[in-house]
């Protein structure tokens, strides 16, 4: 049976990621909300959409619906707001008894989660984030071969350097309290995926910390990791500027590339599809990436030194 959705953010980068999500496993978009009002893009997924621009009157037609019926309430709302906005958008879910679908982060501090723990057992409702590293292919293979040598200790470099212009730090990402840094706005995802691949996190320290860029060293329980986030074009190895690419990335696993650039445009929607048939990545399955980013967010950078990342030597 088909389940009523509404999108909190629809006029981000990452929205229409999820409208296509709703739309490829067979649901309906009946209300969307964003401050922007260029989201000319619902018309590709959807022609008859409550569209507003304020919170305050989506807020009153999503409760208006929820009186209506079951036939007529929202059941799901996909979250795709800005970071510092996630926490109080899972509570409005939970509020008119929907679930709450949340793009990373799901919060900022890992304190939050205690938070919506409780709220989620009270409204008897289901919050869910988009961990979609976790069902790519490639990587649920990467997993189960490591798993195999569970007492390995692997040596682990992380590289995402993504250019990105002045409007950058102007914009709300630039803004620590309001995106979390970039550390966890650009890198919250890769650290969710080394704890799935390796473990628990055992230390972690930070070596460089800047707006533009954070490096730094984290032990899990079966890895030795060098990471570095850059949104800083001027960070870009050689090899990326001769091929004129704005964005690099590479993880290695004891100097072996681990290649995932395929198959990327898909994985919102096996996300959803996954928490439509009982699955799905849930608040606690959030908490160590959200935990890390935090520390990360908070520690003294101790400079560099022969532990830091290649690419921030190479000047």
């Amino acid at each position: 049976m088909s389940k009523n959705f509404a999108v909190i953010g629809v006029g981000g980068y990452v929205a229409p990621r999820h409208l296509k999500a709703i739309k490829e496993t067979g649901n309906k978009i009946i209300a969307a909300v964003d401050p922007c009002d260029s989201v000319g893009v619902l018309d590709s997924f959807a022609d008859d959409v409550s569209f507003f621009v304020e919170f305050e009157r989506f807020d009153r037609h999503v409760e208006k619906l929820r009186r209506m019926g079951a036939d007529k309430r929202v059941n799901y709302v996909s979250i795709c707001s800005p970071n510092y906005l996630h926490d109080a958008h899972v509570r409005f879910a939970l509020r008119v008894n929907a679930d709450a679908i949340c793009e990373k982060p799901m919060v900022l501090n890992p304190w939050n989660i205690d938070a919506l723990n409780e709220l989620e057992q009270e409204s008897g409702r289901k919050v869910y984030t988009v961990l979609q590293l976790r069902v790519h292919p490639k990587l649920i293979a990467l997993r189960e071969k490591l798993l195999k040598d569970p007492d390995k200790i692997h040596e682990v470099e992380l590289t995402y350097i993504t250019s990105r212009g002045r409007w950058y730090l102007v914009s709300w990402k630039g803004q620590i309290e309001r995106s979390g840094g970039i550390a966890t706005n650009i890198g919250i995802h890769f650290f969710d995926l080394l704890i799935w691949l390796f473990g628990d996190v055992k230390h972690s320290e930070v070596h460089t910390g800047e707006p533009t860029k954070s490096a730094g060293y984290i032990e899990l329980e079966r890895a030795r990791v060098k990471w570095m986030l850059s949104i800083d074009r001027s960070d870009l190895p050689e090899v990326a500027v001769k091929e004129g690419k704005p964005t690099y990335r590479s993880i290695t696993i004891d100097g072996n590339e681990v290649e995932f650039s395929g198959g990327f445009t898909d994985l919102h929607t096996v996300v959803y599809q996954d928490i439509l048939n009982g699955g799905g990545f849930g608040l606690e399955d959030a908490r160590p990436s959200i935990t890390l980013a935090h520390s990360i967010r908070n520690a003294k950078a101790i400079g560099i030194n022969e532990n830091s990342h290649p690419f921030l030597l190479k000047k």
